[in-house]
């Protein structure tokens, strides 16, 4: 995936708000306002494309363990995030797309019922 079709997919999510919370090269994607997806602008620009994703911390190990591509999240939490680097072509779009379902879903999953429920 490419820069923009990365964005396009995340925003198509119902709830996803994209903005700068941080500085003008993060980009941050949040469902209801909390963060599922993090893209420096900059490093994505000099060739360092890859994306920090929350994850379930057993799942998170065990993608660590299969993929080189996959380790704990740069600058978050090395337990609920992982880094995903694009440049190794190890990780297919179809893939890459089941992980931003995947932590799209955990910070869904946190919300209180009313707020989950205000998605449907």
């Amino acid at each position: 995936m490419n820069i923009e079709q990365l964005r396009q997919y995340c925003i198509s999510k119902k709830g996803v708000t994209e903005d700068f919370p941080f500085d003008a090269d993060t980009l941050v994607f949040k469902v209801l306002g909390k963060m599922f997806a993090l893209i420096g602008l900059e490093k994505w620009e000099a060739g360092q494309k890859a994306i920090n994703l929350k994850c379930d911390p057993v799942y998170a190990q065990e993608l660590r363990a299969d993929y080189e591509a996959i380790y704990p999240g740069y600058h978050m939490s090395k337990k609920h995030w992982n880094t995903i680097d694009l440049t190794l072509d190890e990780i297919s779009p179809k893939f890459l797309a089941e992980l931003i379902d995947h932590s799209y879903a955990m910070v869904v999953k946190g919300m209180p019922k009313k707020v989950r429920d205000s998605l449907n």
